[in-house]
């Protein structure tokens, strides 16, 4: 995967004072490696952004919390024309029309599973087919 020379510096600084999210991020970014090589990662003020022709997928840490969100995780974002109906979608929203935006917690590595990377794939299927 694509990383700018600052990327370990900079990933460091996005998760300071935050070890378990930086754990689970590192799993995370493992993940996103190993699915989608040619695909690149920037560190931006909120969010890591994952990208290939277009943006596919995000992980960041939850600014509004929710009460029965978990103390430690990250939040993995990515979009699909349609909504997807799961348990696991934390949020979903419809920015703009048949382009939704879902976002996933993680608090722990188990939840990086097949389920998904599959949906990430998918999101990455839906960015590349845009013009």
């Amino acid at each position: 995967m694509k990383t700018s020379e600052h990327y370990e510096s900079d990933i460091l600084f996005f998760f300071d004072g935050k070890p378990a999210e930086l754990a689970l991020y590192q799993a995370f970014f493992r993940r996103m490696e190993a699915a989608f090589p040619d695909a690149s990662a920037r560190v931006q003020k909120s969010q890591v952004s994952f990208y290939g022709k277009h943006f596919f997928a995000a992980a960041s840490l939850p600014l509004r919390r929710r009460k029965d969100w978990p103390r430690e995780c990250i939040l993995v974002t990515f979009g699909l024309p349609i909504r997807l109906d799961s348990p696991r979608i934390a949020v979903a929203v419809e920015p703009y029309p048949s382009r939704w935006t879902h976002h996933v917690l993680i608090s722990d590595e188990g939840q990086l599973d097949g389920e998904l990377m599959g949906w990430i794939q998918s999101s990455w299927d839906f960015s590349e087919s845009k013009r």
